[in-house]
């Protein structure tokens, strides 16, 4: 895991890849319309660096979230420092895996380096993995609520709405069967792991394969002990990262364009769905397909292809670079110092 981590070629070559494919899709954007004079019709005044600045503070306060909600889970045995690099490389890890794979076994390592035994690392990365799960299940029918399902989707996609509900019902499924290995039968988890660590050619870890599914049955009977109010406060961080990552946007777009209450509510609700099709992205942090999906689903909200080009430039140096220069000047460093 180390030497992966290590690798900073493929830190750089991520860096590459995610900055290549985003002015890529401006090029090809921009050759869609006279860029000069659309661009001189953008304004730039006081409430656009007013909501740009808002857009930043959004996502400190998503990060804000997530440190509180580490800080608690570990019990306060990470100071705030180590609860911010943990949560910084952690995102980091997120940023150069695939949708499809995320940061989730990093992050368990990442804790394990902060002296969290793996066994509880483990418990706190499906905790968090429920919780976040858990915002999205509750979510969905809030918004489907008062806004029409077809509404969230561009009128291109809405041939895929039963996939959409597909994808839900997984996410169900799957925060379903967090629920029950954490809180119902963690025994669970432990046989898994013995099963899998039975492999031949990762015997040789079985032993620590077990020690680890003992320390989650121990995680999980710590974290059944907890009281409402604990569990009040981690949804409520939850929520408040989740909510701040998707008000991004939002500032971004209200920089340029005055929007209605409704049309806010609107793009908040759209970047649900854009959520879940990153979950199954390919690419590093969704490189390339976050782009696409931003023009898609929150391009009618912008009147000229420039601002769409550029809003979404602005989104990904806001809500994606910055944890990937993070991760390559700070992990190296980081991991050095650790023991």
């Amino acid at each position: 895991m180390k030497s992966k981590l290590l690798n900073k070629n493929k830190i750089y070559l991520a860096i590459f890849i995610g900055l290549s494919i985003t002015v890529y899709l401006a090029y090809s954007e921009v050759n869609k319309a006279d860029f000069i004079s659309s661009w001189q019709t953008i304004e730039f005044t006081l409430n656009t660096f007013l909501y740009l600045s808002l857009a930043i503070i959004m996502m400190l306060f998503r990060d804000l979230g997530y440190v509180l909600r580490i800080r608690q889970l570990t019990e306060k045995k990470l100071n705030w420092l180590q609860s911010v690099k943990v949560i910084l490389m952690w995102e980091f890890a997120s940023a150069v895996s695939p949708g499809v794979v995320g940061g989730s076994a990093v992050a368990m390592f990442i804790l394990k380096k902060e002296n969290i035994n793996l066994g509880k690392s483990t418990a706190i990365v499906f905790t968090t993995t429920l919780l976040d799960n858990l915002f999205y299940v509750i979510a969905i029918p809030i918004i489907v609520r008062f806004i029409e399902i077809n509404q969230l989707l561009p009128d291109t996609l809405h041939d895929y709405l039963n996939q959409f509900w597909i994808g839900y019902v997984i996410i169900l499924g799957i925060t379903l069967l967090l629920f029950f290995s954490l809180f119902i039968y963690p025994q669970l988890i432990q046989k898994l792991l013995i099963l899998i660590f039975k492999l031949p050619f990762l015997s040789k870890f079985k032993k620590k394969a077990e020690q680890t599914g003992t320390d989650i049955i121990v995680a999980s009977k710590i974290l059944k002990g907890k009281t409402i109010l604990f569990w009040l406060k981690l949804m409520s961080v939850t929520i408040l990262s989740w909510t701040s990552r998707f008000l991004v946007a939002n500032f971004i777009i209200m920089a340029f364009v005055a929007l209605s209450f409704q049309s806010n509510i609107l793009i908040f609700a759209k970047q649900l769905v854009m959520w879940l099709i990153l979950l199954v992205s390919p690419t590093p942090g969704g490189s390339g397909v976050a782009e696409y999906l931003y023009s898609t689903f929150l391009g009618e909200f912008l009147p000229i292809s420039t601002l769409i080009v550029l809003t979404s430039i602005i989104w990904r140096l806001i809500s994606y670079y910055p944890y990937l220069f993070i991760g390559a000047f700070i992990l190296p460093k980081w991991l050095g110092k650790t023991n």
